[in-house]
This record gives C-alpha cells, sequence and structure tokens, in this order.
C-alpha cells in the first residue's frame, strides 16, 4: 500500500516528532519533582541516553512510547514502507536490551516505563518509592 501523503509532507510530520521533552518524559519528571527527587534529564553523558538519570541512587528511567520501542501489546507495522518499519523498530529493540544489559552489569537499577502504563498513574507512582 503506498502512502497517502506525499513524501514531503511526511518528512515535514516526521521532523516534528521530539526524542527529548515529550509528555511522557514531562508527565514522569511531574511525579518524581513531587516526591521532592533530584534528578537529570536526557544526559548524553550516560550511556543510552537515559531519559531520566537518578545518579545518588544508580537509577536510570527510560519512558518508552508504544511505536517506537515496539510493545506487543499496542505496536501495529505501518502499511507503507513495512520493511524499513520492522528493521527501524526491531534495531530499537535490540538497543534497548544492550542498553538495559549494561546498565544491570553496573549495578544500576532500571525502570522502562510504557507509553501505556503512563495512564496508570497509581501503578507508576509506586515505581518511585525508593
Amino acid at each position: 500500500m503506498t502512502d497517502k501523503i506525499t513524501k514531503s509532507a511526511r518528512s515535514s510530520l516526521m521532523s516534528k516528532i521530539k526524542s527529548k521533552d515529550t509528555k511522557l518524559e514531562k508527565s514522569v519528571r511531574k511525579i518524581l519533582s513531587g516526591k521532592g527527587i533530584k534528578y537529570r534529564k536526557n544526559s548524553s553523558k550516560y550511556f543510552g541516553k537515559p531519559d531520566i538519570i537518578i545518579a545518588s541512587k544508580k537509577i536510570v528511567i527510560f519512558v518508552d512510547s508504544c511505536f517506537w520501542h515496539g510493545c506487543k501489546k499496542h505496536y501495529r507495522i505501518p502499511e507503507s514502507n513495512r520493511d524499513y518499519w520492522v528493521n527501524k523498530i526491531n534495531n530499537n529493540k535490540k538497543r534497548d536490551k544492550l542498553v538495559s544489559l549494561y546498565y544491570k552489569k553496573a549495578g544500576w537499577k532500571i525502570i522502562r516505563i510504557w507509553e501505556h502504563a503512563l495512564k496508570n498513574s497509581n501503578r507508576i507512582n509506586d515505581l518511585f518509592n525508593f
């Protein structure tokens, strides 16, 4: 199936997708701030560029969107350019595993929060009882 919009229009839409300071990340940071937890955000000095770093407790937090990280519950492969998207999302998932393994070996706690989990804020609050 071909794309329903032009290549330049698709490019324009894709360029507007943010990789940091997303609504998802902001909602998690709001919870942390409300609990008085100090953190760093999107620091490139840390491997894999975690969305949130709590260095004093050796915790990294990744806020994963269902589309970009291939959520088993919600990810649907786009109809157009299918091979590209399968490869792209699979590479993202491999990188996520590599980054998690790195922090696990280094003795850090890794918290991965799925986009759909943010809808249940009580569950999210439970993650931050440290």
